[in-house]
């Protein structure tokens, strides 16, 4: 996959256009994406990726994701057309890495095509019609998550004994959270981010929506 700064380059040469001859900066492709610049200087520092507005960018300029995250051409993607995937993203949907639950109302979706090696990444062909995608907001998973993340989550997947990350829902709302079962039958909430203390709750307290298995990466 490309790095930020290689995303960075290809969309300044894709909006050269706009911008007669100009030098464009990185406040401009910033803006292009719709992100402030302290959030586009913070990405450029982690090299983390804004998948979400990357996604609405190809779409506008009817460009393949592929092609702007693997360099895959759209020639080269026809023989192996039966070999490209399609998931469910709820991109109004956010499952909450901090202290207050996410959630919306508004279960709109899009499809997301997804290259044959990132469905490996997911667990294979098989699991696919059980993979959905959401949005992540908050800090308390950091470094794990970040705000804006796109994660993955097997809904098939929501047996917590042996722990791990899940999304979840308890009635403060929807969370993304490594979820442990302890000897007395309670489960420990758990953030990555120390700040955050961990909580203990009753199973009947907690309906688990499915494991995160990929945010456009591997899951820690």
């Amino acid at each position: 996959m490309k790095r930020f700064l290689e995303i960075v380059e290809e969309i300044k040469s894709i909006v050269s256009s706009e911008f007669n001859g100009k030098k464009i900066f990185d406040k401009d492709v910033a803006d292009v994406l719709g992100i402030s610049q302290m959030n586009f200087a913070t990405m450029k520092k982690r090299d983390k990726i804004p998948f979400g507005e990357l996604l609405d960018f190809c779409a506008t300029k009817s460009i393949s994701i592929n092609w702007m995250l693997y360099g895959q051409s759209p020639e080269s993607l026809i023989a192996a057309t039966n070999k490209f995937f399609m998931v469910k993203y709820y991109e109004d949907i956010s499952a909450s890495a901090g202290g207050e639950g996410g959630d919306n109302n508004n279960e709109e979706t899009e499809q997301v095509e997804l290259p044959l090696e990132f469905v490996h990444r997911l667990g294979g062909e098989a699991e696919i019609k059980h993979i959905e995608a959401i949005n992540v907001s908050g800090d308390s998973m950091e470094p794990t998550f970040s705000y804006n993340d796109i994660v993955f989550i097997n809904r098939s997947k929501t047996d917590v004994q042996r722990g791990g990350i899940f999304t979840i829902r308890t009635e403060a709302g929807l969370f993304i959270k490594r979820v442990l079962r302890r000897i007395d039958g309670k489960v420990d909430i758990i953030s990555d981010n120390e700040v955050y203390s961990t909580q203990t709750l009753d199973p009947q307290e907690i309906e688990v929506i499915g494991r995160v298995v990929c945010r456009f990466g591997d899951v820690d």
